[in-house]
């Protein structure tokens, strides 16, 4: 049993160092909301993702929310919130705010 658990922290290690880190990258996390936000979803993707330094958007993992993985040296938190905010015009459709 004792060897097992051992075994169980080396691969449960070895896993956690196969997940990359690349310096340079930060997950910024948008609070969506909006009358309509939630129709338009496809359409917050494709503005996020026109941003030139954006890698990825997920909007599955947290409901109400964007988690945008960005290169920081190319996009502000600022510039992603713009993109939100022109879906469909302003503030009617979509907004976002930079969660803390």
């Amino acid at each position: 049993m004792k060897k097992f658990g051992i075994l169980g922290c080396l691969v449960g290690f070895a896993c956690a160092m196969a997940t990359p880190v690349f310096a340079g990258e930060q997950k910024v996390t948008l609070m969506l909301g909006g009358k309509y936000c939630d129709v338009y979803m496809g359409n917050v993707q494709d503005a996020l993702t026109k941003i030139a330094g954006v890698k990825t958007v997920d909007l599955k993992s947290m409901k109400g929310h964007a988690v945008v993985t960005v290169e920081s040296s190319k996009v502000k938190p600022a510039q992603l919130v713009t993109a939100v905010n022109g879906v469909k015009g302003d503030s009617w459709y979509c907004t976002g705010e930079v969660m803390n």
